[in-house]
């Protein structure tokens, strides 16, 4: 099977350097995937999940709050504007969040920026969803 590598990459910190054989990621037009050899593109993401496999073979998960990704060649290069491992995720912490984000966005406050609000609301969705998988 072929291969490239996957490089995560956060504000703080490089969160994934590892050769993979294919990727998902939550495009701003919806989930796609990046197997070796694909064409290459740049592209927005939206908060959400990225899924991978490992060297041995196991899906790995790393939530995202945005960014861009761009394949080219033999490597698929993520520039997140925050990700954290499924291994780095607290799951109390990020339910916590998730119920500060929602109440936030109810809240309907004047002046409020709902965008910021419902990204929120997604980020701390795709840290659980992270957290929670198997």
């Amino acid at each position: 099977m072929r291969t490239f590598q996957l490089t995560i990459v956060a504000p703080d910190r490089t969160v994934v350097d590892e050769v993979t054989d294919s990727v998902s990621a939550p495009g701003v037009m919806g989930y796609f995937g990046v197997l070796a050899g694909h064409e290459p593109f740049v592209t927005q993401l939206k908060p959400g999940v990225i899924a991978y496999n490992d060297a041995g073979g196991q899906q790995q998960f790393v939530a995202v709050a945005g960014g861009f990704l761009e394949a080219a060649g033999d490597h698929v290069i993520i520039l997140a504007d925050a990700a954290e491992a499924q291994r780095d995720i607290d799951i109390q912490r990020a339910r916590e969040a998730l119920e500060r984000a929602r109440k936030r966005r109810e809240a309907h406050a004047e002046g409020m920026d709902h965008e910021r609000a419902q990204a929120a609301v997604e980020r701390a969705m795709a840290r659980i969803k992270v957290a929670e998988r198997k």
